[in-house]
């Protein structure tokens, strides 16, 4: 019996669990009020505890033997050599001068006339023509070299993290222990804060490629795993019992039936990759990566919106190309497959032999001539673009500041601050009591258990208040997450117009670097917790929403067709046909939300949500901090694995208790 189907027959014994629910967050609202600021294991921003000290030593001995530790010298030096290497020969492809010429081998001409050939030949005309226009904006926004230096990082980062995020995917699909050993170090890697790790990679890496790299690849690996698996996992059982009776091996049901059903699903995983890589162009410029990065952050020292706004959008615009040639290449091979067709027939060979063709002129003629290699300066239209950003900033923040006011204190006040004052001001044991008995209502007993664990060990941590501040915070965004995630996916998922015109709005806000809409939203908002708030639900909603409109698609249009025939409104076929077969979509996706919201936590910290967030910003800057900053890198990860456990539990009870209880089959 599973730990579901225990909780389950226990919970028959028992009065209706939304009583229980009900009288355990009685209980803690009376222990809050008569309690009130007892055992909060409040600790001083300066302060530190012995776990913190060691911490902090460690790293300094690492720092210490890097060039003398055999481990350094014939190990971790070598792979930082390859990951140098390997980003170096793009850049020289593309953005840098190589082999003594001025200029890279590739020029503007042959580098866009190359990404348009790959355009045409693995999607269509409309995408080939979008891939022109996006490369050719890249000069004309005055930024050729900067996002060439971007694209060459994030190839390398994606290839890579492709080529180790799909095989690990197809084998957490297929196998269920793999997939439970895999999703703590999952969760580790996308909700452990970026700027935690920025530091001890540069003690094994140092800074530049090598450390951007691996910083990229940790945070985009994630998402390749865990979309590829969900895309295994989904295929129909009836299907692939019909393909082991035609004695089909497991070898060839996952060539022949696996895959090319989970190929849609496979390439949200291969956009969810770019995207993350792409998002990381900023951060990663911390340990100095060259491109697009460093211009944001140069900008955002003086608070230039303008040329900060003007470097985003280039990342926006390569999120966007980039996205839609892998789309439109799956829905090309997707439809020639069905349609019998071989893509070596005789007039394919002759359209590849044409594009191809073409393509090789223009890279001959930018690798002879400097005005094929050098974009034209006179097509710089970047200085007005900067200008109408800071306009547009400007206007927006003194026109529309009484109604973000409004809105601020209203969440703030009515939903944030409550949350907050029950969660700091309740002793830490009648806290992790609560919770547990919560998890256990709502979840299973493994879920109840690793919130015991959890919650314990931010006590360990010696950060129990400022876990709490966070987790406030985290839990209101992640609400609003959810909300925008299932309005806007089920209607994405239901109009393909929607679709076409949200598609690139998803992309803006999930790879234009926080840093440049931090600047108008602290102008609006000011430096709040609610700043914060919104800084993540931009960048976690799109993922979320995403993922609902790749589930509601996902409904088999017969069992829509068989509701409409059936008399069901729009409202019924939506609550209770296709998003009750689209649970788990919806479920990866509120999962998927929650650690991205938890990924911003550091940045949050950065305007003025304060608590776990500002200790990792400052362990970054401050040495004496180092080790409390590692130590709430650890509690943030704590913090979205206990969460993530008990809202897939709870879905998992939810889904046995739909199909009839523990013994429906």
């Amino acid at each position: 019996m599973t730990a579901v189907s225990a909780t389950t027959a226990v919970a028959a014994r028992l009065p209706a669990r939304r009583y229980l629910i009900a009288l355990a967050i009685a209980v803690w609202a009376a222990g809050w009020a008569l309690l009130r600021g007892h055992d909060t294991l409040a600790l001083g921003g300066a302060e530190l505890t012995p776990l913190h000290g060691a911490l902090s030593d460690a790293m300094d001995a690492i720092d210490d033997s890097r060039n003398t530790n055999p481990f350094f010298l014939y190990f971790i030096n070598y792979i930082r050599l390859f990951l140098d290497e390997a980003v170096t020969a793009v850049q020289a492809l593309i953005s840098q001068p190589a082999l003594g010429r001025p200029v890279p081998v590739l020029g503007w001409l042959g580098v866009t006339g190359l990404a348009t050939a790959v355009a045409l030949l693995y999607g269509n005309r409309r995408v080939a023509l979008l891939t022109a226009a996006g490369f050719l904006s890249f000069g004309a926004l005055g930024l050729w070299q900067e996002s060439m230096d971007t694209l060459a990082l994030t190839l390398t980062a994606v290839a890579l993290s492709l080529a180790v995020g799909i095989p690990l995917g197809i084998c957490a699909g297929l196998s269920d222990r793999f997939h439970r050993l895999v999703t703590p170090v999952l969760d580790f890697m996308q909700t452990m804060p970026t700027f935690v790790y920025l530091a001890p990679l540069t003690l094994f890496f140092l800074i530049g490629p090598a450390s951007a790299t691996v910083a990229t690849m940790i945070y985009a690996i994630p998402p390749a795993i865990r979309i590829t698996a969900h895309g295994i996992r989904q295929v129909s059982s009836d299907t692939l019992e019909a393909g082991t009776s035609l004695g089909a091996t497991p070898a060839q049901a996952l060539r022949h039936v696996r895959l090319p059903m989970a190929k849609q699903t496979i390439i949200v995983g291969v956009n969810q990759t770019i995207m993350a890589a792409l998002s990381m162009a900023t951060i990663a410029a911390l340990i100095d990566a060259p491109g697009l990065g460093q211009t944001v952050l140069k900008a955002l020292q003086t608070l230039d919106v303008g040329t900060a706004f003007n470097a985003g959008l280039a990342i926006v615009i390569m999120a966007v190309v980039l996205d839609r040639v892998t789309s439109a290449a799956s829905r090309r091979v997707e439809a020639e497959r069905r349609a019998g067709r071989m893509r070596t027939t005789r007039g394919r060979r002759l359209e590849v032999a044409g594009v191809l063709g073409v393509a090789g002129v223009l890279a001959y003629l930018s690798y002879t001539y400097v005005w094929a290699a050098e974009f034209p300066i006179a097509a710089n239209a970047g200085p007005y673009v900067r200008r109408a950003a800071d306009a547009a900033s400007q206007w927006v923040q003194d026109s529309l500041v009484t109604y973000t006011d409004a809105l601020k204190n209203l969440l703030t006040n009515q939903f944030l601050n409550r949350l907050e004052a029950l969660l700091t001001g309740s002793p830490w044991w009648l806290v992790t009591i609560v919770a547990v008995a919560l998890a256990l209502l709502v979840g299973s007993v493994r879920a109840a258990l690793v919130t015991a664990a959890g919650l314990l060990l931010l006590v360990l941590l010696g950060l129990w208040q400022d876990s709490m501040v966070t987790l406030a915070s985290t839990i209101v965004a992640t609400v609003l997450v959810m909300l925008l995630g299932v309005v806007a996916g089920v209607w994405i998922g239901r109009s393909d117009r929607a679709d076409t015109v949200l598609r690139p709005v998803l992309d803006a806000g999930q790879t234009m670097p926080a840093f440049v809409y931090l600047v108008p939203i602290l102008g609006l908002f000011g430096a709040t917790r609610f700043t914060a708030i919104i800084a993540a639900v931009v960048f976690a909603a799109p993922v979320a929403i995403k993922l609902v409109a790749e589930g509601i698609r996902g409904v088999s249009p017969t069992t829509v067709e068989a509701a409409t025939s059936a008399g069901a409104s729009t409202w019924q076929l939506i609550s209770k046909v296709q998003l009750p077969m689209a649970r788990s979509a919806v479920t990866l996706a509120a999962s998927q939300g929650l650690i991205y919201v938890l990924s911003m936590v550091v940045v949050g910290g950065l305007v003025g949500a304060g608590a776990l967030g500002y200790d990792v910003v400052a362990g970054f800057s401050q040495h004496q901090l180092r080790g409390k900053g590692l130590a709430a890198g650890l509690a943030i990860v704590v913090l979205g694995i206990v969460l993530d456990r008990v809202m897939r539990a709870a879905t998992q009870r939810a889904d046995v208790a739909a199909h009839g209880g523990p013994h429906h089959k």
